[in-house]
C-alpha cells in the first residue's frame, strides 16, 4: 500500500479588507488570456512520487484572501481519505495554516511527519498582506511534535517573501525539529526541487 502525502499550497491573507482591495487594484495581471503554464516543482509532485505515494493536493478556498476557518473546514473534509502515517506538507501560507492547525488540533490519523516550507512562524508584513487570521498562539506551537511526528523546517536564506528569520524562530519554538537551510532557493518557487523530492522518498 502506498504512503500518503497531503500538500497544502500557499496563498495570501489580509487582516484589513481595504488593503486586499488595493492589492486587487494594483497587482500586475501577468497572464490575461490564462494560457501561460508556469512550471513549478509542486505540479510534478504526483508524478515524481507515483510509485511510492498517494499525493493529495486540495485546492484551498479563496486563496487570494484566505480565511483560516474556511481552510480548516476544507482540510478536514480530506480526513475521510487518510490513513495512519500520513505526511503533511505546508508551503508558505499552507505552512502557516498547518502551524496553527497542528498547534490546536489532533489529527484523526497518525501523522508521520510534517514539512514547513518557506513558512511564516509569526505575524509579519509580507508585502502589504500580514497573514490574516492564521497566526498561531506561540505557547501552543511546542505541542506540534506530539501531534505530527517528525518536524522538518525548510527555508532558503535568500527568500524574498518570508525571511529566513521565520525559520530560525520556528526552530527555537520546536527544538526537536530539523532545520534544512538552503542558500539560493528563493521562496521555493522553482521548476524543480530534487533535494526535497529525495528527502520525501527517504524519510517521508
Amino acid at each position: 500500500m502506498k504512503k500518503q502525502l497531503v500538500y497544502i499550497h500557499g496563498g495570501r491573507a489580509y487582516s484589513k479588507y481595504d488593503v486586499f482591495l488595493e492589492h486587487l487594484r494594483t497587482v500586475p495581471i501577468e497572464d490575461p488570456l490564462g494560457e501561460r503554464v508556469v512550471k513549478r516543482w509542486k505540479y510534478s509532485l504526483k508524478e515524481e512520487l507515483i510509485d511510492t505515494h498517494e499525493v493529495y493536493m486540495p485546492s484551498m478556498p479563496n486563496s487570494q484572501n484566505a480565511k483560516y476557518e474556511e481552510w480548516k473546514i476544507w482540510f478536514e473534509r480530506y480526513f475521510a481519505f487518510l490513513r495512519d502515517d500520513v505526511v503533511l506538507i505546508g508551503h508558505s501560507q499552507g505552512g502557516y495554516f498547518l502551524l496553527k492547525y497542528l498547534s490546536e488540533n489532533s489529527m484523526p490519523v497518525r501523522v508521520k511527519a510534517v514539512y514547513f516550507l518557506a513558512a511564516p512562524s509569526k505575524p509579519d508584513d509580507f508585502g502589504a498582506e500580514d497573514g490574516g487570521d492564521f497566526a498561531p498562539d506561540p505557547e501552543k506551537i511546542p505541542e506540534i511534535p506530539n501531534r505530527a511526528g517528525e518536524v522538518y523546517i525548510l527555508h532558503s536564506k535568500d527568500d524574498p517573501v518570508v525571511s529566513y528569520e521565520h525559520a530560525v524562530h520556528l526552530k527555537e519554538m520546536i527544538p526537536s525539529a530539523e532545520l534544512l537551510t538552503f542558500g539560493d532557493k528563493n521562496h521555493f518557487l522553482l521548476e524543480t526541487f530534487p533535494e526535497f523530492i529525495e528527502h520525501i522518498r527517504t524519510y517521508g
